[in-house]
């Protein structure tokens, strides 16, 4: 299990606004089963396994494209840990803890 950050920027709109872009996107997201995901302000965070979420990330890349976006810039962070499972939910977990601790 992977937990990737993608980052979707449409190019080339008339407005500053992306939103209804990124919606185009988000609707692809949500058509797919075992696949965790957050969107955030920022991007959009997805839990699965890794080669979903690359043939994912290649989907909503070509999804925000329409008729008044004509270039897309998508980036992606791969977090990969084998030595022991992790998620979306223990990782923001063990921050919160170590907080809570003073161990930071």
């Amino acid at each position: 299990m992977v937990i990737v950050e993608i980052n979707i920027i449409p190019l080339g709109t008339k407005t500053p606004s992306v939103s209804k872009y990124i919606a185009n996107a988000l609707k692809v997201i949500e058509r797919e089963k075992d696949i965790k995901y957050e969107l955030t302000p920022m991007g959009t965070i997805i839990e699965g396994e890794l080669d979903k979420i690359l043939d994912l990330a290649k989907r909503i890349h070509k999804a925000t494209f329409s008729d008044k976006v004509k270039r897309v810039v998508t980036t992606i962070k791969i977090d990969e840990r084998r030595n022991k499972s992790s998620s979306m939910i223990k990782k923001v977990k063990s921050v919160k803890e170590k907080l809570e601790a003073g161990d930071g």
